[in-house]
């Protein structure tokens, strides 16, 4: 995976034994967000099926509407849930006043809203992909609404 903000980021750190992600994540929150969006397998996923993710809501109804076929792939199955995870992460950062990413202690990437509700989106995707519930669209409107 090409990832241009983690490899400038660690050039600038080389030298810094200790500095955590979470202080990247204050210095650059955008290049984080970039990181996070890039949900390739999912992306690809979608675009077989003539779905485009455009990093809108409605992509997000489309989501929904895929047949389930990675659900045959047990290997498969937690990737695409943890793009799954940060696609809706992605839309919601991208279109909800406040929302942001944040990296808990233990290098989970979490959503946090503008009113400091933390939402762990990587598992709301792996269970979107495994039973299809909740809808990714539903959530939105949930965390949209907060």
């Amino acid at each position: 995976m090409n990832i241009p903000f983690l490899d400038s980021w660690r050039k600038r750190h080389a030298s810094a034994h200790g500095v955590a992600l979470a202080d990247a994540v204050d210095k650059e929150p955008e290049g984080l967000a970039e990181l996070l969006s890039e949900c390739e397998l999912l992306r690809a996923h979608a675009q077989s099926a003539g779905v485009e993710l455009d990093d809108s809501p409605t992509s997000l109804e489309a989501l929904d509407q895929l047949q389930p076929r990675w659900r045959e792939d047990p290997e498969l199955l937690p990737w695409l849930g943890n793009d799954a995870g940060l696609y809706l992460g992605t839309v919601v950062v991208r279109t909800v006043e406040g929302a942001g990413w944040w990296i808990r202690s233990d290098g989970q990437p979490v959503l946090r809203l503008g009113n400091g509700r933390e939402i762990d989106v990587v598992e709301a995707g792996q269970g979107w992909a495994a039973d299809g519930a909740p809808e990714l669209s539903q959530l939105y409107a949930e965390l949209a609404e907060s």
